[in-house]
């Protein structure tokens, strides 16, 4: 076995063995940490589906490269355990949606705080976020949810009835042609269990591009719906 060899070797299991946050100092987790902390915040992002389908840190021809890895930095250097994968090609949502109820239980088994708890999901991963939503049921979870609302898929929830529950942040820009305001289909969203709901519109003039990047237009409200 050359040097270079086993140094690559050592590189994976090192990768497997230790999460990254201990590699670089920053609380950044592809799954529940082995031992978690009831005094932190913990933040499940969920990205866009480019990146199921070209990688970490994909280029699209108009919106350009989609930044995950910055973005979860931002979240970590604000003070949050932020667990994310790069999910694979053609993920199922609500089959995805349910792995992340089961890991919000644990944390919650753990005693976690159920309001030290975030999901922000954007696009695809704003898709999943609503079936967390709805399928945890818990009203003290706070959701981050970005660019998703459209005719298409309010049809498909009212159709499935599914709405969502707990402290809920839309975020959307006014230029987006993929996703709009929510307010036209949050007679079929809303719950019971929708303990409160706000809406932003921003004007940064991207489209569906404002979520590509760590804009502090929508990752400072998103930080502070997070830590309320």
């Amino acid at each position: 076995m050359t040097f270079r060899l086993y140094s690559r070797i050592l590189s994976v299991i090192i990768m497997v063995l230790f999460p990254v946050s201990l590699l670089n100092g920053q609380e950044i987790y592809s799954n529940i940490p082995s031992k978690v902390d009831s005094t932190k915040k913990y933040l499940f992002y969920l990205h866009g589906r480019i990146i199921e389908e070209k990688g970490t840190r994909p280029a699209h021809p108009r919106f350009g490269i989609y930044e995950y890895g910055k973005i979860l930095k931002t979240f970590a250097d604000s003070g949050f355990t932020v667990i994310s994968e790069a999910r694979k090609k053609n993920t199922n949502p609500l089959e995805y949606a349910k792995k992340v109820v089961s890991q919000i239980d644990t944390l919650l088994r753990k005693g976690i705080n159920p309001a030290n708890i975030s999901v922000l999901g954007a696009s695809k991963g704003a898709a999943i976020a609503v079936f967390v939503s709805g399928l945890l049921k818990n009203e003290q979870v706070h959701f981050i949810i970005l660019a998703i609302c459209n005719p298409s898929m309010a049809s498909y929830w009212e159709t499935n009835n599914i709405q969502i529950w707990g402290r809920v942040l839309y975020i959307h820009d006014r230029s987006d042609g993929i996703a709009g305001s929510c307010q036209p289909y949050m007679k079929t969203l809303r719950s019971k269990g929708l303990k409160e709901y706000k809406e932003i519109e921003l004007n940064l003039g991207l489209g569906h591009g404002f979520l590509y990047r760590p804009y502090p237009q929508w990752v400072k409200p998103a930080v502070d719906w997070a830590k309320k």
